[in-house]
């Protein structure tokens, strides 16, 4: 696909300066370093032009970023700074709003105290179609490496607690050597197509009426292909042939990067496995413009920034070359 870099979070060609991760505890004190706080993983930003949102970094001596855990990670250089991202999960945000944090929709923002007005955590899921690439990438690998520190304290190896190294890309166990990196869980997405239609479903937790494409890990010793046909025919009973790979998207919710794929069906007939999906259902070319342009009394699209709007709008496009 010609434009498979235009998804969210992905083309922004930062400049990660993987080099220089070993300076990066040293780099982070220099004049200029910009600090960007996140909340129980929500990013610090403010308003922007028009209805844009940009990342709002502090400087290394801002108040609220002594907020624990205090977990640091170097993101790269961008327009000349150098970036990082640190984790304030222990601040106490006392009378707001905090419980549809974590949700699938987390409409809820937290004002710091101390700072302009339009300065807030959001939800990155709400945020992301609102940034620039730059920023859109700079906050998805903020959030998914310090989403990675918070679960992966202790070694795996003999179970010691262990160290932040090369600016947050690591963890070395003290006790053992041990070295351990953040990790990322391929998942296969697959636009399958029959003809004019396509095969959407729906999981259990989502909004009423929201489909989207279908979805799985790729498990160890399988093809990204074998994934698709496997994960489909699991949750649908739908049968694929051919397979073709499409795009990527970094997915930190927590630590997926998504394969996005095209699979041509084999077969029609649905037997859904209800331990996965709530529905599954073929939609015609017709009906999904109806829904992409709100226009639809019964289904709603996949979320706007998410790979699955990215690979429908390209096939209702005919543009998946």
């Amino acid at each position: 696909m010609k434009d498979a870099e235009q998804v969210t979070f992905g083309g922004s060609a930062l400049d990660r300066a993987a080099e220089t991760r070993g300076a990066a505890d040293a780099l982070r004190q220099a004049p200029g370093s910009r600090i960007l706080p996140l909340w129980r993983g929500k990013p610090l930003v403010r308003d922007a032009p028009g209805d844009g949102l940009t990342l709002a970094p502090l400087p290394g001596e801002a108040p609220l970023l002594a907020h624990g855990p205090g977990t640091s990670v170097f993101l790269g250089r961008s327009d000349g700074a150098s970036w990082y991202a640190t984790d304030i999960s222990g601040w106490d945000p006392a009378g707001q709003q905090t419980e549809t944090v974590g949700a699938f929709h987390d409409p809820s923002e937290q004002h710091p105290p101390g700072l302009p007005e339009d300065h807030r955590f959001i939800d990155l899921r709400a945020a992301m179609v609102r940034l620039t690439a730059r920023d859109a990438e700079l906050a998805a690998t903020a959030r998914g490496v310090l989403g990675w520190h918070r679960t992966h304290g202790f070694c795996a190896r003999c179970g010691a607690p262990s160290d932040v190294a090369e600016g947050g890309w690591q963890r070395v166990c003290p006790d053992c050597g041990a070295r351990h990196f953040p990790r990322t869980d391929p998942v296969a997405i697959m636009l399958v197509t029959d003809g004019n239609s396509a095969l959407l479903g729906r999981s259990p937790h989502w909004p009423d009426g929201m489909y989207s494409l279908l979805a799985g890990f790729v498990e160890p010793g399988e093809t990204l292909e074998g994934a698709v046909r496997r994960e489909v025919f699991e949750e649908s009973g739908v049968r694929v042939g051919e397979v073709t790979y499409l795009a990527s998207q970094p997915w930190p919710f927590p630590s997926s990067l998504m394969l996005g794929c095209h699979g041509r069906a084999l077969s029609r007939e649905i037997t859904l496995d209800p331990a996965e999906l709530d529905d599954a259902i073929w939609v015609t070319r017709e009906e999904l413009l109806a829904v992409h342009a709100g226009e639809s009394g019964r289904l709603r699209p996949a979320r706007p920034g998410a790979i699955a709007h990215f690979l429908l709008e390209r096939w209702l496009a005919d543009r998946l070359d």
